[in-house]
């Protein structure tokens, strides 16, 4: 069998293990949110082609000359639509093959996948302009295949990160360092920004129009082929063996919380998880260096002077932490599911403990956003309008999840862990808990003014909050309904 045959076997083998998956019925409503989220994404592209190809005036080397921009995008948006192959080469690390082969079969399908050429969307109507203005075939042919040769590089930049930033989110800084390298020349001419963006532009062109660019190009993808085949095959491996756990040197008894009972020893897990498990902990570490970075982005700049910019991501970083983390609100916890099922009512303890940690914890947003308060950005109204919104009204909305969630949350795997979503209710919450608060603003601004919509919003918030008893029983009899069928999909999707 020569490695098409066993790359085609592979990918069927994928394609089988989906369909296999407890979760495949959910999965066809997130699938089918993602293509329409490709369809309008498509559109986008569509629009911006036509529009740099406008802005290029018949001359070739402009989509290079702005690569730096989309880039950039294009990095951040593979965070959603990308993973590595860890989790996919597992099942054949043991299997008579090369041990890289698995390995080197997924990453070209990451070449070749979907998303890379969805880029052509912008780039065509682009060709198709300046073809039309009179442009060479050869040089716009040599620039489109440049630029997606670019993104093709750019997957494997992301892979490359990914992986490191798995191990240690830290990595996270050299990566936006490398995406913002292109921008220096602007701290040289702070004076004449503009100017100094067309002069960079007009330079990244000229490079990237010359004979040698795509010759380099395609010599860099190969060399991070192979640096990510060692990489995968590496971690993946440390990962199934258990190399690197080690044993606690000290373990921290938290007694502050035995003063609140079963429901304190629920607070000292939930805390304890994020602080030692590698899921959660750089779950939480990320959502933090959003919270700084778009709070001094808002504090120091003007990119966010606008009402519905400033309000959007106000709601962002309250948001941001409890979206990402309740999302799969009990997915860690169906590693010993059987336990909680057996003591009565021991899970209305774990949601209420869970509601109250995840609550407190918006007193770190607030007082990181302190400073836009300071330079006028913000109000202290906004800012407690915001946090009761998260803390009442959206956590009571992503909790409903924890009747429907079933798929197992590994607790200390990175490279062979599941996806994030697992039914469609997932994504459309996540994204009401973004949006839906925003709309909410944008209405009350319309027809009362911000202030009483921020009065309402408190009241609101504050109402369920202290309701939250209520609603959180009226989770667990309902998750009670569905227990068997829950407990087969969180005994499913273990991983031993």
């Amino acid at each position: 069998m020569n490695k098409f045959q066993l790359y085609r076997l592979l990918r069927k083998n994928t394609n089988l293990s989906y369909k296999r998956s407890p979760a495949f019925e959910q999965n066809k409503w997130a699938k089918g949110l993602i293509y329409f989220g490709a369809a309008m994404f498509g559109l986008y592209l569509i629009m911006y082609g036509c529009i740099i190809g406008a802005a290029a005036e018949g001359e070739a080397g402009t989509m290079l000359g702005v690569a730096a921009i989309y880039l950039v995008i294009d990095f951040l948006l593979r965070f959603i639509v990308q993973t590595t192959p860890g989790m996919m080469v597992k099942p054949y690390i043991l299997q008579p093959i090369s041990r890289y082969t698995a390995i080197e079969c997924f990453l070209v399908g990451e070449h070749l996948s979907g998303y890379n050429f969805l880029w052509l969307c912008m780039f065509v109507p682009y060709a198709i302009i300046l073809l039309v203005a009179g442009e060479s075939f050869a040089l716009v042919f040599y620039e489109v295949i440049a630029a997606e040769m670019l993104m093709i590089l750019n997957s494997q930049i992301y892979l490359f990160f990914r992986t490191l930033i798995n191990r240690k989110v830290l990595w996270l800084i050299p990566a936006l360092a490398l995406y913002a390298l292109p921008y220096s020349p602007m701290l040289f001419n702070l004076n004449h920004v503009a100017t100094a963006i067309e002069k960079a532009f007009n330079a990244y062109s000229d490079v990237a129009m010359s004979w040698y660019f795509l010759p380099v190009v395609l010599l860099l993808i190969a060399g991070l082929f192979f640096v990510n085949r060692y990489f995968q095959f590496k971690y993946v491996y440390e990962e199934i063996s258990k190399k690197s756990e080690r044993a606690l040197k000290h373990v921290s008894q938290f007694a502050f919380f035995n003063r609140f009972g079963l429901i304190g020893e629920y607070l000292k897990i939930e805390l304890k998880s994020n602080l030692r498990n590698k899921t959660m902990r750089s779950r939480c570490i990320m959502s933090l260096v959003l919270v700084v970075v778009f709070s001094l982005l808002v504090t120091y700049t003007d990119i966010y002077d606008g009402e519905l910019l400033q309000n959007f991501w106000c709601m962002y970083c309250f948001a941001i932490y409890s979206a990402t983390a309740l999302i799969k609100v009990m997915g860690q916890e169906g590693n010993y599911i059987e336990l909680l099922m057996m003591h009565r009512e021991s899970i209305i303890a774990l949601l209420r403990a869970k509601f109250l940690f995840y609550s407190a914890i918006l007193i770190i947003p607030f007082v990181i956003m302190l400073p836009a308060v300071f330079e006028g950005k913000y109000t202290l109204l906004m800012l407690f309008a915001y946090m009761l919104m998260t803390a009442g009204f959206l956590h009571f909305i992503i909790f409903q999840l924890a009747v429907y969630n079933k798929q197992t949350i590994p607790l200390q795997l990175k490279m062979t862990a599941k996806g994030n979503f697992e039914n469609g209710r997932q994504i459309v919450i996540e994204m009401f808990a973004f949006f839906g608060p925003v709309l909410i603003t944008g209405l009350g601004y319309l027809l009362v003014g911000l202030t009483w919509t921020y009065i309402f919003m408190c009241v609101l918030g504050l109402t369920f909050v202290v309701t939250h008893t209520i609603w959180i029983r009226n989770i667990y009899i309902r998750m009670m309904k569905r227990r068997y069928e829950n407990l087969e999909g969180f005994m499913n999707t273990r991983d031993f």
